[in-house]
Order: structure tokens, then C-alpha cells, then sequence
């Protein structure tokens, strides 16, 4: 019984500095919504969406809070890969956010009409940042990235099977250069068009 209220104590005193020490920094104004949710990922200031105007009503599959359904086994690695039939569908993204610009949103409707079209076609969108910050902070900015688009996509009827992602942080930069023009390039999400062996 003696026991019971020393832990008691201890557990109560833990929580007590956990609440005291553990935000110091305070609240930066960003939020990082999980792929599932309707809000926009990222700083939710400026003109910014997380969905293309296309079948707003529609919800995503979900297996539980914030995860998107994936059944369907497919490895990208294994397709015939097709990178320039979306190249101009490239979405560009502003500087530490993972938000889909309203201006990029036509971008993602001509993507979701092309996999519409061919029910044979899978998607793998592949999220870039720019040189700016550490290689895991950019990784996870890449991921959000393009976790976003693979969730605006869905919106759009999408079949959430048909997608997959990776970051590939600040390692592929589609500019080399060290200032904005360059940054604004390399901050971005590209699809890639992935056929079964043979197809194409």
C-alpha cells in the first residue's frame, strides 16, 4: 500500500516536469497534419490548400487516424519508369512548408485525370526540398511533401493503392545553384509514371 503511494507521487512529479520543461520553444506558428486529415500540411498562412478543386466530399480510405489504406503490394523499382510524361505537372512548394499552393493545385487535377485514365498506371511522387537545413529535417520535409500530394490525389479519387512516395530530402536538387531562384526549383514534388514490365 506504502508503495502504491510512493509511485503515485513519483508519477504525479514526473508529469509535473515533463508539462513544465517539455515546450520551452513555445508554439512557431507551424502545424504538420497526418496524411488522412483535411487540413493543409504546414505553415497555414498565405493562399494555400491541401486539395485540388476536384471532388472536395470525397474522403480518403483510412485504416486508422491519419493513414491512408495501402493494400496493393507494388515496388516502383520493379516497373518501367516514365519521368517525362508529368515533368510539367512538377508542384513547387514554399520555403519550409509541405502546403499545396492554390496556384499548383491545376497540377495535381491533370495528374489525377492521367491515372484516371489508365487503370494500368501506378504513381510514385518523390519529395525534394532545398540545400537549406539539416539532411533529416529535409528528409522529413521531403516525405510531408509528398505525402501531401499523395493525399490531394486521393481527394481527387485517386485509388490510394496506386501511389507511392519518397524523400529524397536535398540530395537531388533539380538546381545547383545557392540562392532562391535555385531554392524555389529544388522545393518541389515530382511524379513518376510506373508500368508493369512489357507496358509502355
Amino acid at each position: 500500500m506504502k508503495l502504491n503511494k510512493i509511485v503515485v507521487t513519483l508519477m504525479i512529479a514526473l508529469v509535473a516536469m515533463l508539462a513544465t520543461t517539455g515546450c520551452k520553444k513555445g508554439f512557431n506558428g507551424k502545424v504538420t497534419g497526418l496524411p488522412g486529415q483535411r487540413s493543409p500540411v504546414g505553415d497555414a498562412s498565405g493562399p494555400t490548400t491541401a486539395v485540388p478543386p476536384v471532388d472536395f466530399n470525397q474522403q480518403p480510405v483510412n485504416t486508422g487516424p491519419g493513414q491512408l489504406a495501402t493494400t496493393d503490394s507494388w515496388d516502383p523499382a520493379n516497373m518501367r519508369q516514365d519521368r517525362t510524361a508529368l515533368a510539367d505537372q512538377t508542384v513547387h512548394f514554399a520555403f519550409d512548408s509541405a502546403a499545396v499552393l492554390s496556384k499548383e493545385e491545376s497540377k495535381l487535377v491533370i495528374v489525377s485525370e492521367k491515372l484516371k485514365s489508365d487503370a494500368n498506371v501506378k504513381l510514385l511522387i518523390e519529395g525534394h526540398c532545398d540545400e537549406r537545413g539539416t539532411e533529416e529535417y529535409n528528409r522529413s520535409l521531403g516525405e510531408r511533401r509528398a505525402l501531401a500530394l499523395r493525399e490531394a490525389l486521393v481527394r481527387a479519387g485517386v485509388d490510394a493503392n496506386r501511389i507511392r512516395t519518397i524523400s529524397y530530402g536535398k540530395d537531388k536538387p533539380a538546381d545547383s545553384g545557392h540562392d532562391e531562384s535555385a531554392w524555389s526549383k529544388n522545393r518541389r514534388g515530382e511524379f513518376v509514371l510506373c508500368y508493369p514490365q512489357g507496358a509502355l
